[in-house]
């Protein structure tokens, strides 16, 4: 990006605001079933139907994905699904009991994890400065925006996921140490949540649980 001229990168600018302007004309809003999908009436399941999730809808799902919004683009996310018998016998060592059947049953499980080295990668994620220097050797900085953002992914995952027609179910029953010291070790990754992707078994749901109303967390200041 650094290396296009004025006239190249305002270009690019123009047809990049032209494309947000002709998909808002497109699709001004979503309908109501699409939001109940995703977010209004979606659920957390526990129980999986033996189905597999075929690894061009989890590829369709990372991209979708990766195109979620992070602070300077830093991206720190990185996915591991979880799909082999070998696998899921490495994660059940880090679950709580009442996890192990939910993660066994699930066709995938991914470990969502972040990378502290994130910003090595800005020059090419954020190329019109290099951001570097706000990270180096400032290790406390570095895990805190990990994290935030990291987690961020993660909430794109399940909603992208949803949107794909699969089910989700995340779990922070399980220690992140072992998982770390199991799948990270020597690494600068470390893990941050677990979720079961698959189609569920719907019998082992029970009623929706209560939120609050508008006025009971929101305020106008």
């Amino acid at each position: 990006m650094d290396a296009l001229n004025s006239t190249t990168l305002a270009k690019i600018r123009d047809e990049a605001q032209e494309n947000v302007r002709t998909l808002r004309q497109r699709k001004p809003t979503l309908d109501k079933d699409s939001i109940d999908m995703i977010l209004r009436d979606a659920r957390s399941h526990y129980a999986w139907q033996d189905k597999p999730i075929p690894k061009e809808l989890l590829e369709e799902l990372y991209d979708i994905v990766a195109n979620g919004a992070t602070s300077m683009n830093c991206c720190p996310a990185r996915f591991f699904f979880v799909t082999s018998k070998e696998g899921k016998d490495r994660l059940a060592t880090s679950l709580k009991e009442k996890n192990i059947d939910k993660m066994r049953a699930a066709p995938v499980t991914v470990i969502i994890a972040y990378d502290l080295e994130f910003w090595h990668k800005l020059p090419f994620l954020f190329p019109h400065e290099d951001r570097r220097p706000l990270f180096e050797g400032k290790s406390e900085y570095c895990e805190k925006t990990a994290f935030l953002n990291g987690t961020l992914q993660g909430a794109y995952l399940m909603i992208a996921a949803r949107a794909l027609g699969l089910d989700v179910g995340a779990m922070s029953g399980f220690s992140n140490d072992i998982v770390d010291k199991e799948f990270f070790s020597g690494t600068t990754l470390r893990s941050n949540f677990l979720c079961n992707l698959g189609y569920a078994d719907e019998s082992a749901l029970f009623q929706k649980l209560p939120r609050f109303a508008f006025d009971d967390v929101c305020s106008f200041l």
